[in-house]
């Protein structure tokens, strides 16, 4: 699990960027599905996956995906962030096994409603497996809660 970190709108600046790697086991890829309810076989079968052309059980794109609000929720910028949109295109397949890592980097501070948009993005070794960019809405300086582990 990530440490939390909060930062406030007045705490970023562009290039900014914070990073996670995860290993997806099995028990990821089920857990998920019991989650969403994505029982999709391509994702829980390895007869019905061998007659893809994956040839194995893939992760759930969406689970690529929540990796990023994972990073976004906790370290960058973190508790208190609001998400307000979220693009993603998918790129290649992640599969059992696979350690995928996330950057999350502030491509643009918007002061209107301290927005931030972030660049996304899911590796997997050299490969991109997921890209795309997140917008959200940051605490300004002062409107921000206590927890453990607030930075001032």
């Amino acid at each position: 699990m990530l440490e939390l970190r909060q930062l406030c709108y007045e705490d970023l600046s562009e290039g900014m960027s914070e990073t996670l790697t995860k290993h997806v086991s099995a028990s990821d890829i089920v857990g998920f599905a019991e989650v969403s309810g994505d029982r999709n076989p391509i994702h829980l079968s390895e007869h019905f996956a061998a007659r893809t052309p994956f040839r194995t059980r893939i992760a759930h794109g969406l689970y690529t995906a929540s990796l990023i609000s994972a990073l976004l929720g906790t370290r960058l910028p973190g508790p208190g962030a609001i998400y307000l949109s979220q693009t993603l295109n998918f790129k290649a397949p992640v599969r059992i096994g696979d350690d995928v890592t996330v950057e999350v980097k502030v491509a643009e501070l918007l002061p209107k409603g301290n927005r931030a948009r972030l660049s996304c993005i899911c590796r997997v070794g050299e490969t991109v497996v997921l890209e795309g960019e997140a917008m959200v809405k940051v605490p300004a300086r002062g409107t921000e809660r206590d927890f453990p582990g607030h930075q001032s």
